[in-house]
């Protein structure tokens, strides 16, 4: 293989250009019409998660399934494709203080994410596995342990 075909290659895992593009467009449309007021997708509730770019400082709006957590608070599952966590993980974890979501037709809300460990996150996994076993399904086909946080109003 030639030096230029190597360039050319991506790392096993990694988005090529139209994966990326497809994503944006879809997230933006997911977006779209959760502001509408239309919040599920494949029979799961989506809110959005507005976090702030790690490296980049800037805005960033992600489309998540989410699942209840008693009043004022929501679970999301950080399953990035199965190989890693997702870059709202890694945002919301690096500025934590600058999260909000946003409800099917409601304003954003400034939240509090909590990651959960142990006794925690197994009570809640069992939750979210019981309400979508597609995850769970999702979840046994990975070598890692998908983060579970819990978003708390502020």
């Amino acid at each position: 293989m030639t030096q230029k075909q190597q360039a050319g290659k991506r790392r096993p895992g990694t988005p090529g250009a139209f994966s990326r593009w497809m994503q944006h467009t879809m997230n933006a449309r997911m977006n779209r019409k959760v502001r509408r007021g239309q919040g599920s997708f494949m029979g799961m509730d989506v809110l959005v998660l507005h976090t702030v770019g790690s490296r980049s400082g800037q805005p960033r709006e992600t489309p998540l399934a989410w699942f209840a957590d008693g009043t004022d608070s929501w679970l999301v599952v950080a399953s990035g494709g199965g190989s890693r966590h997702p870059d709202w993980h890694d945002n919301l974890m690096a500025q934590p203080g600058r999260a909000a979501v946003e409800l099917p037709g409601r304003d954003a809300v400034p939240v509090a994410p909590h990651r959960l460990d142990g006794a925690d996150r197994a009570q809640a996994w069992q939750r979210i596995a019981a309400a979508q076993p597609r995850i769970a399904k999702y979840q046994s086909k990975s070598d890692r342990e998908y983060p579970v946080v819990r978003l708390t109003k502020r």
